[in-house]
């Protein structure tokens, strides 16, 4: 723990809190709509499990960082193209987040075309491994942000406890915020495909910039929220007309 008396070991584990804490928005969503297939009742619990499932998903993987980071020797080749394990996993989990990301999308068209049929209610269980799987590949992403970033693993590990500690606090608000506005949730979705062919890209050794996939995301973001403000200012005005 010698890092304490250093600033500069400070200041890394500020900037790595926040990034762990952007790099967990996307899970805080992706369980968000998961959960919202779920009984009411058992919504709280399902993600307080869930972002417990993060934390411990992360901090396995930093425990193993060995072999995290001995996962870069090809295994094999494509075209000339060599695949290593971290290339795999990045793939794999680049596939997971676009198939299940167009799912949802089409299963929320399917309800909107007929306000008569119900919404699918999953299992406790079936959502816990979903979330479980999600967990897994976003924790390589932020156990590969971590490692770049700093050589201690304990500062890593109070980064991942602080971060989820943050999400846990915050993600009751959030998913109540999706829940109440259809677009956004459509709109995390979309950043779901976006982040899932930058895994892939990822997993070609293409480097995707984080800070242009970021920007894009802040900017759909803000554009939302005015679009929000917008449609309730109008509903306003049209409800005082009425009464007026």
């Amino acid at each position: 723990m010698e890092w304490l008396a250093s600033p500069e070991a400070w200041v890394a584990l500020s900037t790595l809190i926040a990034l762990e804490i952007v790099l967990g928005i996307d899970n805080i969503i992706f369980i968000s709509i998961l959960v919202s297939r779920l009984p009411v009742h058992q919504r709280d619990n399902a993600r307080r499990i869930g972002l417990g499932l993060a934390m411990l998903a992360r901090l396995l993987l930093l425990f193993a960082l060995t072999w995290v980071m001995g996962l870069t020797a090809d295994v094999f080749h494509v075209l000339g193209e060599g695949i290593s394990g971290r290339d795999m996993i990045l793939i794999g989990g680049g596939l997971f987040l676009l198939m299940k990301s167009t799912h949802e999308i089409h299963n929320s068209f399917e309800v909107g075309e007929d306000s008569t049929t119900s919404v699918v209610v999953a299992s406790f269980g079936s959502v816990l491994v979903q979330i479980a799987i999600l967990d897994i590949v976003f924790s390589l992403d932020s156990v590969i942000t971590a490692v770049g970033m700093v050589d201690q693993i304990s500062i890593m590990v109070i980064a991942v406890v602080v971060s989820v500690l943050v999400m846990l606090l915050a993600s009751k608000s959030i998913a109540e915020f999706v829940d109440a506005n259809p677009t956004i949730k459509m709109l995390a979705l979309a950043f779901l495909i976006l982040i899932g062919v930058t895994l892939i890209a990822e997993g070609f050794d293409v480097h995707v910039p984080k800070g242009y996939v970021y920007f894009a995301m802040a900017f759909s973001v803000s554009v939302e929220l005015l679009n929000i403000r917008l449609r309730k200012r109008t509903q306003t005005m049209k409800l005082q007309k009425k009464l007026g």
